[in-house]
C-alpha cells in the first residue's frame, strides 16, 4: 500500500483528498504545515507527497527545499492557486513532479497520483516493506534491522506487515482479526498471544517493543526511532 502524505493548512482540504486517496485504497498521512511536513519526513518515508505551496507556517517550498538538501526522492505534486505557466515551470524546477491548480477536482488529483505511482513502480517488484531501517521481506518472512536478521512465523509476519504499512495508526482488534484471520469475530486471549510473541521479537532485534496497547480499542505500532 502507498504511503502518501498530505501537506495543506486547510483542514477541508486536507479530509477531501484523504477521503479520495483512502477510497483508492492508499495509506495516507497529513500534515498542517511545511514545518510539520519536514518533521514527518525526518522520521517516516513516504511514496508521495501532496504539497501545498503557499502556507503560513513554513510553506511548500522549504518543503521542497528540505528534499533536495537531505536527498529524498518521493514523488511530489504540488497544489496551487498560481495560474502562470512561469510559476509551474519554476515549481517543476524545484523538484515538483506534478503542479494541480486551485480548486481542483479530486478525482483528477486521484488519477494523477495513481498515474505517477505507476509509471515509478519498480518492474520487478518484491513485496519488501521498509520502515526507515526496518525492513520486512515478506515473501521470506525475515526481519531485517541492520545487521540483524529474524526469522518470523507467517501469522507474526502477517501481523507485523500490517503494522508496518498502518505505522502510527491505531488499529482496532476487530481491524486486525479481519486482516490476519479474515472474520470478525476475534479471540482476545488469542490476538494478546501473537503480540506478545511480536513484541518480544522487535525488542530483541530493535531494542524496543514498539507495540502500544490501547485500552479499550487495540494497538499501535510507533514508526519512531528505527
Amino acid at each position: 500500500m502507498n504511503r502518501i502524505l498530505i501537506v495543506d493548512d486547510e483542514a477541508e482540504v486536507r479530509q477531501l483528498i484523504r477521503l479520495h486517496l483512502e477510497q483508492a485504497e492508499m495509506n495516507v498521512f497529513e500534515a498542517v504545515s511545511g514545518r510539520h511536513a519536514i518533521t514527518q519526513l525526518g522520521e517516516h518515508t513516504f511514496d508521495m507527497i501532496i504539497l501545498d505551496l503557499m502556507m503560513d507556517d513554513g510553506n511548500g517550498f522549504e518543503v521542497l527545499h528540505y528534499l533536495k538538501e537531505q536527498h529524498l526522492q518521493p514523488l511530489v505534486i504540488a497544489l496551487s492557486a498560481r495560474r502562470e505557466v512561469e510559476d509551474k515551470i519554476a515549481i517543476l524546477g524545484l523538484g515538483a513532479d506534478d503542479y494541480v491548480t486551485k480548486p481542483f477536482s479530486p478525482i483528477e488529483l486521484v488519477a494523477r497520483v495513481q498515474a505517477h505511482l505507476r509509471r515509478h513502480a519498480p518492474l520487478h517488484q518484491t513485496n519488501t516493506i521498509r520502515l526507515n531501517k526496518l525492513v520486512l521481506e515478506v515473501d521470506n518472512a525475515v526481519l531485517l534491522y541492520h545487521e540483524k536478521k529474524q526469522r518470523l512465523t507467517i501469522i507474526e509476519c502477517q501481523l507485523l506487515q500490517l503494522f508496518m504499512r498502518n505505522a502510527d495508526r491505531v488499529l482496532t482488534k476487530r481491524e486486525i482479526y479481519e486482516h490476519i484471520w479474515q472474520h470478525e469475530h476475534y479471540d482476545d486471549n488469542n490476538l494478546s498471544v501473537f503480540i506478545s510473541r511480536l513484541r518480544k521479537i522487535l525488542e530483541q532485534i530493535t531494542g524496543s517493543q514498539h507495540i502500544r496497547s490501547i485500552r479499550g480499542i487495540g494497538y499501535q505500532f510507533s514508526g519512531d526511532g528505527f
